[in-house]
């Protein structure tokens, strides 16, 4: 995307993460999440990194400088915007299936895409993840959504 492109934030945010992504992993980062928003009028990427041990501020720091470096070389992100980088906090968002396996027995909320049984909107107990479901206990009962159902997870800490 040139500078002279409208700003689309989605195709800025599928970049940075085929570009970050790969980079990040090998120095032993794990790109959780990216988001690119306008608050006022300064555009922010912010990325939420995290680590075998957790995420500290000299890690932060670190994946700044690393992701900093990486963007003034690849120049695919239009403007002016500020970084930040963060760890991604207690209420941690999962998506991947390793995601699904490696929480299991974690809290979690869950919002769908297509609504269950007129629900879109879970918390329950994450049991695990099979075949491409993802299954939690709520209220007593198990109930397994489709990964490809499911807008937005995370721990509910």
């Amino acid at each position: 995307m040139s500078k002279g492109d409208i700003l689309d934030s989605s195709s800025v945010v599928r970049e940075a993460w085929e570009r970050l992504e790969p980079e990040l992993s090998t120095v032993g980062y794990e790109l959780i999440e990216i988001e690119f928003i306008q608050q006022s009028n300064t555009w922010i990427l912010r990325l939420y990194i995290d680590g075998e041990d957790g995420i500290t501020l000299k890690d932060c720091t670190s994946a700044s400088r690393l992701v900093s470096a990486l963007l003034e070389q690849n120049d695919f992100v239009p403007g002016a915007y500020s970084l930040e980088v963060s760890s991604p906090g207690i209420d941690r968002p999962i998506r991947r299936p390793d995601d699904f396996r490696k929480y299991a027995g974690e809290a979690i909320k869950l919002k769908t895409i297509s609504a269950i049984e007129g629900r879109k909107r879970f918390k329950g107990t994450l049991k695990g993840f099979e075949d491409g479901i993802i299954s939690f206990e709520q209220e007593g009962e198990l109930v397994g959504v489709h990964i490809e159902n499911v807008k937005k997870a995370q721990l509910d800490r």
